[in-house]
């Protein structure tokens, strides 16, 4: 599967909440274009999941069972929460 149309992902970035709102889509500014096709996907895998179990994982740092999205939120912590 390949990500054909950047602006559907870009709509799906927006959320319920306003803090997934900030960090979802300040990753996708930053970072889409530079993860892997594989990457993309899983991002893409990812915000069909709900808002409550996304704010856990970034705020709380509940941690994903998926192993594939727990690479997403490890990659959008990463960007997100660093002040270097």
């Amino acid at each position: 599967m390949k990500i054909k149309n950047k602006s559907m992902v870009y709509w799906s970035c927006r959320r319920g909440m306003l803090e997934l709102d900030i960090i979802i889509n300040n990753f996708f500014k930053k970072e889409f274009d530079f993860l892997s096709n594989k990457e993309k996907i899983f991002f893409v895998n990812m915000l069909s999941y709900d808002d409550i179990y996304l704010y856990k994982c970034l705020i709380f740092n509940y941690e994903p069972k998926n192993k594939k999205i727990k690479k997403i939120i490890k990659l959008i912590k990463r960007s997100s929460f660093s002040f270097s």
